[in-house]
């Protein structure tokens, strides 16, 4: 069994910055594919970011890339993504994914069915 924590959500000014945790239990997260993804409110989930296993690849969202960082930690456990120069149309609640199935080393996903396992969120909000 797996659970996903994640933090580090809150109310940010347009410009700002948050870092999201991804802590996992269960499971040490360096072996899996992972990524985030966001709903904001009346709109469906979207990928944002995504890494992969043994840290050989990352690939982001068009409209994060440059902006968003996912890394991890495999001290913590943890993976995490930078946020800067938040606007508000980045406000959503944001979750953090796991894929269990058979993955090659390097390989992304995308879409959320790709992933197995699921956080419960955090809301990120940007006052502009």
């Amino acid at each position: 069994q797996v659970q996903l924590v994640e933090s580090g959500g809150g109310l940010v000014q347009a410009g700002g910055s948050l870092r999201l945790s991804c802590a996992g239990s269960g499971r040490t997260l360096n072996y899996y594919a992972m990524a985030w993804f966001r709903q904001a409110p009346g709109k469906e989930r979207e990928f944002v970011a995504a890494i992969s296993k043994t840290l050989v690849s990352t690939s982001y969202a068009d409209n994060v890339r440059g902006r968003f960082t996912i890394s991890r930690d495999s001290v913590k456990n943890t993976v995490s993504l930078q946020m800067n120069n938040l606007q508000s149309e980045d406000t959503a609640v944001y979750s953090c994914a796991l894929r269990t199935r058979l993955t090659p080393s390097g390989n992304v996903y995308y879409r959320d069915n790709d992933y197995d396992y699921w956080g419960q969120g955090t809301q990120v909000t940007v006052s502009s």
